[in-house]
């Protein structure tokens, strides 16, 4: 159980970066692009301490969630259009990222709950 959570933390937090880097790519920046972070690659985007060490340390002291982090996108605001406002965008874009997933994982568990209520599953 405990290398399954260690998992969904290690994919969303990909997911998380991964949106960064996306939003800055195409609002204008290249450095994600060009520093090797615009991918869902684990080793990418994995900090040996908060994404590893620190999530494993909560296993041995249980609590009602798991909480980790993954190194940041860097970014030159420089070389966005608009910088103020792009800033802001590539702020909000791994937040969005990540509540659009969990929105997606529970229609999922919510649809394949309701089809295995009703003797489909």
């Amino acid at each position: 159980m405990a290398f399954m959570e260690l998992g969904i933390l290690v994919f969303s937090l990909c997911f998380h970066e991964f949106g960064h880097a996306l939003a800055a790519t195409k609002l204008g920046d290249p450095t994600p692009k060009l520093l090797g972070r615009l991918t869902m690659n684990p080793r990418a985007h994995v900090d040996p301490i908060g994404t590893l060490l620190f999530p494993m340390i909560m296993f041995l002291y249980p609590s009602f969630f798991l909480f980790g982090w993954a190194k940041p996108v860097p970014i030159t605001p420089q070389n966005f259009r608009k910088p103020r406002r792009d800033g802001a965008l590539v702020a909000l874009a791994g937040p969005r990222d990540e509540l659009d997933l969990g929105s997606r994982v529970f229609r999922c568990v919510l649809w394949f709950g309701v089809l295995f209520f009703f003797g489909y599953g």
